[in-house]
């Protein structure tokens, strides 16, 4: 990992520990034949699940929130070029697309698949992502990762070793729903919830996807990637710069992407 110097962090020592968690969704979620799942046409998860559809040989479909654009995009270029099948569905029915209505549409185009929900986050995602926590050797008190649809965070805070803490920054607007999700996902993976975890709502800088000329700059810095990344490590160290971790806490930042 990295130490991250900043004068402003007094005693809270922060480093940066890059981890992929797209393959850590997908490793317990790879046992099937055919697997269908969602995403934006920028999506990560999509991109993740093509390649490893392509390296595993199982068959995937991804279905895109809004119309069809030519020539593809280099994420949608990419999947299809993995042998993903894409298929899209306009902003109305993508809203309800985990409705049996939706999902019996999907099965009557593409057959029947393993369905997985946009972002890949289910219980067998979270299960994968608890493995994290202890692949860390060196000492720390809290680990923090950016938080879309709470699968890592509820994965890093299942893998925790006793008197830790995980702190998810959540990078959506209006997302205090997340913590019933982080809440469900952890007891359909292991049939409890921890309390050893917290979600930071002040730092979506006006919704997902959205940045400010103060955000670009923060991330140009460090070599962050603007979604995810920065808006997570941002509201890590204004947390220690105002006093939001104990004094001479080790707070680990998992990067997820660089610029």
């Amino acid at each position: 990992m990295q130490e991250l110097r900043d004068p402003a962090l007094g005693s809270v020592r922060v480093f940066l520990k890059p981890d992929d968690n797209k393959p850590r969704k997908l490793k317990y979620n790879l046992g099937h034949r055919r697997i269908l799942t969602f995403g934006g046409a920028y999506s990560n998860h999509i991109r993740a699940l093509a390649a490893a559809g392509r390296e595993r040989g199982i068959e995937t479909i991804g279905v895109i929130r809004g119309e069809e654009h030519l020539p593809l995009n280099p994420s949608l270029a990419f999947a299809a070029g993995c042998g993903m099948r894409l298929d899209y569905l306009d902003r109305a029915s993508y809203r309800r697309k985990h409705t049996p209505e939706v999902l019996e549409r999907l099965r009557e185009r593409w057959g029947e698949a393993a369905v997985l929900p946009e972002g890949g986050s289910n219980a067998a995602a979270v299960r994968g992502c608890a493995e994290l926590p202890g692949e860390i050797a060196e000492d720390y008190d809290v680990i923090c990762c950016p938080v879309g649809t709470g699968g890592t965070l509820a994965g890093l805070s299942a893998g925790l070793a006793p008197g830790r803490r995980a702190l998810g920054v959540a990078v959506l607007r209006g997302a205090g729903f997340l913590a019933g999700e982080v809440a469900r996902l952890q007891r359909e993976a292991y049939g409890r919830v921890w309390d050893n975890w917290d979600l930071d709502l002040a730092h979506h800088f006006g919704g997902y996807a959205r940045t400010t000329p103060e955000l670009d700059a923060f991330a140009a810095r460090y070599g962050l990637e603007r979604v995810y990344v920065a808006k997570m490590l941002y509201g890590v160290l204004d947390r220690a710069r105002r006093g939001g971790f104990p004094q001479g806490a080790r707070v680990v930042a998992v990067v997820t992407g660089w610029s």
